[in-house]
């Protein structure tokens, strides 16, 4: 498709009319018509996909098991794992990309009840003795 719209382009063609011969939009073709001046024809070819390697994911698999294990009482959110894909192995992740990455490791995204650093259950189970004035 992208050579196609580099021939139109040859041809004489203006970008908005090749979006519309091609049925993409007119920033496709702005994209492909730019990278060809900028790079040739080797700009238009398909790239490699910049996942991660799989020691790469079992390191994630390990940070995540272990922060949502924690007793701190936080939630492990999508920016701290994209943050932490970032600083630990240089590459970016979308935030649907960092669920899909997620499934791919077994993991689900069920947020729960977090617990308060300061929780006690002892002082719970005290209160729930207390007498509320509905008691027989």
């Amino acid at each position: 498709m992208r050579y196609l719209a580099l021939l139109h382009f040859t041809e004489g063609h203006s970008r908005t009319a090749i979006a519309t011969m091609l049925k993409v939009s007119s920033t496709s073709v702005n994209k492909w018509v730019t990278t060809y001046l900028s790079q040739g024809l080797s700009g238009l070819d398909d790239k490699p996909n910049l996942g991660l390697s799989l020691a790469q994911q079992a390191s994630l698999k390990a940070f995540v098991q272990q922060r949502s294990l924690s007793e701190q009482g936080g939630r492990l959110m999508a920016k701290d794992l994209s943050h932490f894909i970032q600083s630990e192995f240089g590459v970016t992740f979308k935030q649907a990309n960092i669920y899909r990455l997620l499934h791919q490791l077994g993991f689900s995204w069920i947020t729960t009840h977090s617990r308060h650093p300061k929780q006690s259950e002892a002082v719970q189970e005290t209160f729930k003795k207390l007498p509320n004035g509905n008691d027989p």
